[in-house]
Order: structure tokens, then C-alpha cells, then sequence
């Protein structure tokens, strides 16, 4: 990759943006949490998988795969879909539990203060390793539901959302030391040695050739549908720009070899938290003001083929300048 990306990247720093605005040709009707989550965890691993990522995961013959699957992202808002590979996130846990907004704050939709709301994510690596001796690029991906009803019976729209620690991945023994963003692209020196080689040079192609070839908004995951979600007639969303989820300080770290073990429910009693903050203010590559508005806590967990093949996060199409 030429190092001019980079020097621009480096120098970029993102302004608030105008909101996509949903076409009518969109036909998505949402989805009922009790279906979801039942076919998420239907089909349970007897043994965790360990699926390898490589650049000849990336293709079949000359179709860019990759390509297709971001496109996709950005086209489908489907909550399940038929059996798919998730190109660089193939191995996950997923969750269930409550999101809920505690602290006074001036954002809508999902973030609002007050806001108590069914919560499924997908705690992921990028790439391959999963082992706590390894590099490991951890990552969440959201689906907030508008109700506390797991057996609500009408369809309901779900705000998703992306967020990553460092795509070129960090040591750490434990996914709960982890802290994701949804800036998914920080220029860190791991980072940069993933993009010098073949895959992650491919992986920032087709991430700006399918979010529109511009690095300031392909690569950051827009937190708009959260701050939409639910809106009353005439309201007009706010949204933040930033948004980080880290461990409550009082979690318990579990000693396990791989985070997805690590992430089971059942070793943690008293429940596991994950803290939101969000900020609106600061620079890109510099400080921001984060404010903490509440927390994610997961009352069931599972490894499962649905989980890893089915359950489909839809990507926020790039908002207009």
C-alpha cells in the first residue's frame, strides 16, 4: 500500500455527520428477538472451532469475496441469514443480556437516558488466533431490539453496531482488558504492519471501495441507527460520534485459554458488564471527551454454528457530508 493512505489517515479527523436517510425501497421488517436468538443458540458446538483466515479465504476464483460480503453488510439489514463465512471474524461467542442508558445524556433513539432495551452481540477475533498466548484483534458487533419482551410477537427494526480494539491485534490475556471502538481503524504500529501485508491490503480496499473509496467515513462504524431507533414522529436523532465498550471495573477475570471460554456467562455469577461511553468531542487520532452513559450485562452465552454462520450484523451505510 502506498504510504501517502496512511500519511492521510494519520492526518484525518472526523466531523459529525449528516445522517443516512432510508429509501423506500428498503424492505427490511425486522425480526423477533425469540427467533433470533433461538436459532442462534440451536445448534451449539460440541468443540470450538478454530477457522483459519488467509487470502485464499478471500476469493473464489477471480470474485472478491471480501468485497462481496462488505457490500453486503451495507445492503442487508436481515437479522438471520442462510448459512455464510464471516470472512474476518469467523470465530465468536455470542451473548444475550439488557442495554441500558443510566446517565444523563443529550443523545435519542437507544442511547437516551432511561433506555432499557434486549441487547444480542458477537464477541469476535479478526483474523485467527484465539488463544491468550496469541495476537488477538478483538472485536463486538451489537443488535440493540427495542423492548425488554423476548417474546414480543410483532417483527421488530434492530439498530446495529461494529466496534473493534486494534485490527492488527494486541497481546492480551484477557478479552475483558480489551477496549473496542467503533473507529475501527487506529494507526498503531500493529495496525500498520497488517496493512504491509497482502490481506490487509486487500481488507482497506474493499472496506473503501464499499463504503465509497473515503477513509474518513469508511473507516469508522457510524453509531446513527442506535440514535434513530424508536424515534418519536418529528424528532430529530443526535448522535455521538465516538463509542467505547470496556469491562465494568469490577469484573472478575477468568483464566481461560480462549476467549470464547473466557466469555461464557456461567463464570460470572454476578453477572457480566461491559461499560458504554460515548464522546462527541475531540479529535480523531487525539484525546476525546468520553462520557460514560451505561452498560451492556449478559445473562447467557453460546458457542454455536448459528452464531458463527447465521446471525448477520448489518453495517450503517456511510452517512453524507
Amino acid at each position: 500500500m502506498k504510504r501517502g493512505m496512511f500519511a492521510y489517515l494519520t492526518a484525518a479527523s472526523i466531523s459529525l455527520l449528516t445522517p443516512y436517510v432510508a429509501t423506500a425501497q428498503e424492505t427490511y421488517q425486522g425480526s423477533r428477538f425469540s427467533e433470533v436468538w433461538g436459532q442462534v443458540t440451536s445448534d451449539p458446538y460440541a468443540a470450538l472451532p478454530q477457522d483459519e483466515v488467509n487470502f485464499k479465504r478471500f476469493f473464489n476464483g477471480f470474485t472478491d469475496l471480501l468485497l462481496q460480503n462488505s457490500k453486503r453488510t451495507l445492503s442487508d439489514r436481515s437479522d438471520l441469514l442462510p448459512r455464510f463465512d464471516k470472512l474476518l471474524h469467523p470465530n465468536g461467542v455470542c451473548l444475550k443480556g439488557t442495554w441500558n442508558m443510566t446517565e444523563a445524556n443529550p443523545y435519542t433513539g437507544a442511547f437516551k437516558t432511561g433506555t432499557r432495551s434486549l441487547i444480542i452481540i458477537r464477541a469476535s477475533t479478526a483474523l485467527s488466533n484465539t488463544k491468550a498466548d496469541q495476537n488477538r484483534a478483538f472485536g463486538i458487533a451489537g443488535k440493540i431490539y427495542p423492548t425488554l419482551d423476548e417474546n414480543h410477537e410483532e417483527p421488530l427494526k434492530t439498530a446495529n453496531f461494529f466496534t473493534i480494539e486494534d485490527l492488527g491485534g494486541k497481546r492480551r490475556k484477557y478479552f475483558l482488558d480489551s477496549v473496542n471502538g467503533n473507529d475501527i481503524i487506529k494507526i498503531t504500529p500493529s495496525v500498520t504492519a497488517f496493512f504491509k501485508g497482502i490481506e490487509g491490503a486487500l481488507v482497506l480496499k474493499d472496506f473503501l471501495l464499499a463504503d465509497g473509496s473515503n477513509p474518513q467515513t469508511a473507516l469508522i462504524r457510524e453509531l446513527y441507527p442506535i440514535s434513530e431507533l424508536n424515534l418519536a414522529p418529528g424528532e430529530k436523532a443526535v448522535t455521538p460520534i465516538w463509542m467505547k465498550i470496556e469491562a465494568a471495573a469490577d469484573m472478575p477475570r477468568i483464566d481461560e485459554a480462549d476467549f470464547r471460554d473466557e466469555l461464557n456467562v456461567n463464570n460470572y455469577p454476578q453477572g457480566l458488564r461491559l461499560d458504554i461511553s460515548v464522546a462527541s468531542k475531540g479529535s480523531r487520532l487525539g484525546n476525546k471527551e468520553w462520557q460514560k452513559i451505561g452498560y451492556m450485562e449478559f445473562d447467557a452465552s453460546v458457542t454455536s454454528e448459528s452464531c458463527d454462520h447465521r446471525l448477520h450484523f448489518s453495517h450503517p451505510k456511510p452517512s453524507k457530508n
